[in-house]
Parts: C-alpha cells; sequence; structure tokens
C-alpha cells in the first residue's frame, strides 16, 4: 500500500516520447528495466568505487555499490509506504553518470572542464547519457525515461538554481523532489559508508584499533559484539559490528522520516514539493555518528598514502588525454568528431572520457601516450 505522499505511476508525467502501455509492466518497472540493460549501466563494473582492480579486484566497484543502494533504499522505501519501484530505478541509475577512477576521476575531468570555462556534474552527466547517449530504440534517442526518473536523477543529491540552470526547467528546480529521490542520496550515504569501511578493514589500510579508536558507534557495537562472541575471529566481530551500525542507521531513517512527515503535517506529494526542507533525513544525533564515520574515512581511507599513487596517476592520465584531443580532435571516435560540429568541443571531449571504464581509458592513453 502506497502512503498518500508517494508518488503513484499512475499519475506520471509521461515519457519525452510517448509510449503505449505494457501489458504486464509498469512505466517505472519499465524504466528500472531499461536502466538495467544500458551499456551505461553495465560499465559500472569496470569503474572504481574506492578500489582500483590494479590494487584488487575483491573489493566494490561502483556496480556492486550501486546494486547495495537499491538493496538499501528498496527496504526502507517499503516502511515508508513509497513506490519501491520508482526508488529501485532511481537507485539504480545514480551513478551512471561517473567517470572513470571514482571521486579521482570526477576531480580531475572538473578541473580539465574549468580550465575551458565549462564544469563536470556527474548527475548532470547522467541525465545526458539517458537522454541522449544511449542507443538502442529505433523510435527515440536515449532511453526515453519517465519525467519522475528524470527528474530524480537531477534532485536527488543536489538542488540546483533555476537561475543558474534555465536548461533544467522542465524539472521544476524551485520545488523539493519526491521522497523516494530524497531516500536515494541518504541511502547512498549509508550504504556506501558502511561497506568502505568494509573494504578499508578488508584491505588492510585501516586497522580494528584504528576504526574502534576514530568511530564512537564502531566501538560501541562492537563492544556488545565481543560479550556476545568472545570466541569469534576478529572479522566476524567487525563484519557483526558493522551489520549493527547500518541496522541502527537504516532504522533511524525510517523512524525519523515518519517523525518528519507527522511534525510538518505533509498529506501528499505537493506537501511534499512545497515543503522548504527534504524529509528523508538521519536524526541529528545519528547523522553526527555518520559524519564521524564519513570524516574518518576521509582521513584514514580516501586520502591514505597508499592510494595516493592509484589518484595521481588517474588524475595525470584524464589530464593528458584530454588535452590530447583538445589539440587533435581528429583522433576523436568518428562519432565523436561529428558532434563536436553541434556542441562545444572540450563538452564532447569530456562526454566521450565519462563514459570510458578504468581499462578502456588505460587502453587509450597507451595508444596516444606521447603521438
Amino acid at each position: 500500500m502506497l502512503a498518500d505522499y508517494a508518488v503513484r505511476v499512475e499519475q506520471s508525467r509521461g515519457r519525452r516520447y510517448p509510449e503505449p502501455q505494457h501489458p504486464y509492466r509498469n512505466d517505472f518497472q519499465r524504466d528500472r528495466d531499461r536502466v538495467i540493460h544500458s551499456r551505461a549501466f553495465r560499465r559500472l563494473e569496470a569503474k572504481t568505487q574506492v578500489f582500483t582492480r590494479r590494487y584488487s579486484d575483491h573489493f566494490r566497484n561502483r556496480l556492486t555499490h550501486t546494486i547495495e543502494v537499491a538493496q538499501v533504499a528498496r527496504t526502507i522505501a517499503a516502511q515508508l509506504g513509497l513506490n519501491v519501484d520508482l526508488v529501485e530505478a532511481l537507485a539504480l541509475v545514480h551513478d551512471v553518470g561517473h567517470p572513470p577512477f571514482g571521486h579521482a576521476g570526477e576531480k580531475a575531468l572538473d578541473i580539465a572542464m574549468r580550465e575551458h570555462g565549462y564544469f563536470f556534474d556527474h548527475n548532470l552527466h547522467a541525465l545526458r547519457i539517458v537522454e541522449d547517449f544511449e542507443m538502442r530504440y529505433a523510435a527515440f534517442r536515449g532511453l526515453n525515461l519517465t519525467f519522475e526518473v528524470r527528474e530524480g536523477i537531477i534532485k536527488h543529491s543536489h538542488d540546483y538554481d533555476p537561475e543558474e540552470f534555465p536548461e533544467l526547467s522542465e524539472y521544476l528546480l524551485e520545488l523539493r523532489p519526491p521522497l523516494e529521490a530524497q531516500l536515494i542520496d541518504v541511502a547512498d550515504e549509508i550504504a556506501y559508508s558502511t561497506a568502505d569501511l568494509d573494504d578499508g578493514f578488508e584491505s588492510r589500510l585501516l586497522t580494528l584499533e584504528q576504526i574502534r579508536n576514530g568511530i564512537p558507534i564502531f566501538e560501541h557495537f562492537y563492544g556488545e559484539v565481543e560479550s556476545i562472541y568472545p570466541e569469534a575471529i576478529d572479522k566476524l566481530k567487525f563484519n557483526e559490528t558493522v551489520k549493527r551500525m547500518l541496522d541502527r542507521w537504516v532504522g533511524d531513517l525510517i523512524d525519523h522520516a515518519k517523525e518528519q512527515v507527522r511534525r510538518t503535517g505533509v498529506r501528499n506529494l505537493e506537501d511534499v514539493r512545497s515543503c522548504p526542507h527534504r524529509l528523508i533525513t538521519l536524526s541529528p544525533p545519528v547523522e553526527q555518528e555518520r559524519r564521524v564515520t564519513k570524516e574518518f574515512l576521509h582521513t584514514n581511507l580516501y586520502f591514505s598514502a597508499t592510494l595516493n599513487p592509484e589518484k595521481n596517476d588517474a588524475g595525470r592520465v584524464i589530464s593528458e588525454l584530454f588535452n590530447f584531443w583538445m589539440a587533435k580532435p581528429e583522433n576523436l571516435p568518428s562519432s565523436y568528431q561529428e558532434k563536436a560540429t553541434q556542441e562545444p568541443l572540450p563538452r564532447i571531449i569530456c562526454d566521450y572520457i565519462a563514459g570510458m571504464t578504468d581499462n578502456y581509458i588505460y587502453e587509450q592513453y597507451e595508444k596516444y601516450r606521447g603521438a
């Protein structure tokens, strides 16, 4: 049963290009399936989350992270009476705009673009992918997703200023996104904070002592686990502790969101859109736990000396390839050369690089290095 404030598929604003209804799948289910079958989604398997494959292939990549976000988000959505089909579609598509090499690649691509007066934003790039780059249908370009999914791609994690982005005016920038879209941002934060802690410990870049000393909520649950499983090996105690953290954060998000809805008097989707603040948030004390965990990961994992060479390498490869194609655009694939007659060359090069996997961009680098 959907809550009164949930998005109803039968009230969808529809697709850019009208299509007949499918006999046994609703429109949000079809959007989910279109995302899963897209090339951009498949490429996530070979894009870095935190650890590149050159470091190890045991850790999460951008695709496995996406699947975990979808699992967390679906669970929460069901408890809140939200549209689970829409939530799943948004979770699966939320990272398709990321370039190779994770956040290091995103930063390097943005720096390269800003040298030419532009910028890179993975949400906006994701919209370009689903609107234009995917070529699967004879009747239209892109995936022809519903308005609600396209809106969620843009607005799930960021509020864009209508005056700065007039080209996005159709996406109701002056209004809040539905709760289904708001949920994706927090589910993403919860999923990667616990998952990156796990991968950091598995990689031995984070020690158990470090984590216990640096994250109070982890230490609290670790003490509880030790009293229940005193003979268990450290790794299993670690697993039990992270599971308890995840359960605590997900449970708190569900309870706090319900309380926010009750307190603000939200009754329907229009109330959600007109609310002056987002309603899907953790409670203040648990949000502080998440922030402490995130700061710990930034200090001890994401910016660790061990991972710096990989990040520096990513920045160098992207920067050199970007500059190479700016100087010699005739070396771009013919389809991108054709697009460059219609859009600025830096944007076309950015599109090309952002779509690459970690493996493919290294192939291109080796091909053109010194050319």
